[in-house]
């Protein structure tokens, strides 16, 4: 297999100012929703770009919760490698790779944790596997194998068996928010519409074309 003969061209669309709207989080919601009309699979799912204290970068897929004007939220423990490089350092992006409509969007900006009660509603609105999944996952961490950590997921099962599931205590949530943000889309020849939105000192969004 040559690596360098796989390529193919972007032939799908294109993307002008006048296709934009001046909101990139209105624009984000109409390619989010399309993306979701298309029946792409995992149509939230973004990878997260953390730093830790000697600048080295790390990756990971995690599925988008809400967006609004106040930004991108996500959940996940607090003991993971994410949460403990971003109480040293906030920055953070992201980024949604939308291959089948030739589209991307990236994330620049600051993640602030959530409040307890809005991490709880998210919770709570879990499904039980799923609530039981975060109890029984010292995420990030090492474990001798998989039965290890079924034998705890099974000793959570029979510990919650009665009544609601609690929060525990190293679960939290994030809220990025923005202060840049790329529409990518697909041209021909290589020759891709990117368009950058920049939040200005008066926190209003100005847009500008960058070269492919």
């Amino acid at each position: 297999m040559k690596l360098d003969d796989i390529r193919r061209e972007y032939t799908k669309d294109g993307l002008s100012r006048e296709k934009l709207d001046d909101n990139p989080i209105v624009q984000f919601e109409h390619w989010l929703q399309q993306a979701v009309d298309a029946n792409l699979s995992d149509p939230t799912a973004m990878v997260v770009a953390t730093v830790d204290e000697q600048g080295q970068p790390s990756q990971r897929i995690v599925l988008l919760k809400q967006v609004d004007d106040n930004g991108f939220v996500f959940f996940t423990n607090t003991g993971s490698r994410k949460a403990q490089e971003l109480k040293g350092n906030n920055k953070i992006s992201l980024h949604f790779p939308w291959h089948n409509l030739e589209r991307q969007v990236i994330v620049y900006g600051e993640a602030e944790p959530l409040p307890t009660a809005a991490v709880a509603k998210y919770f709570l609105s879990r499904p039980k596997e799923s609530q039981l999944a975060a109890w029984a996952s010292a995420q990030s961490r090492p474990i001798s194998s998989r039965q290890a950590l079924m034998q705890t997921f099974n000793s959570m099962k029979s510990k919650f068996a009665k009544g609601d599931i609690p929060l525990p205590d190293f679960w939290g949530g994030y809220c990025v928010k923005p202060h840049q943000i790329e529409f990518w889309q697909g041209g021909e020849h290589r020759l891709h519409d990117r368009f950058m939105y920049r939040k200005d000192v008066s926190g209003q969004w100005q847009v500008e074309r960058l070269n492919p």
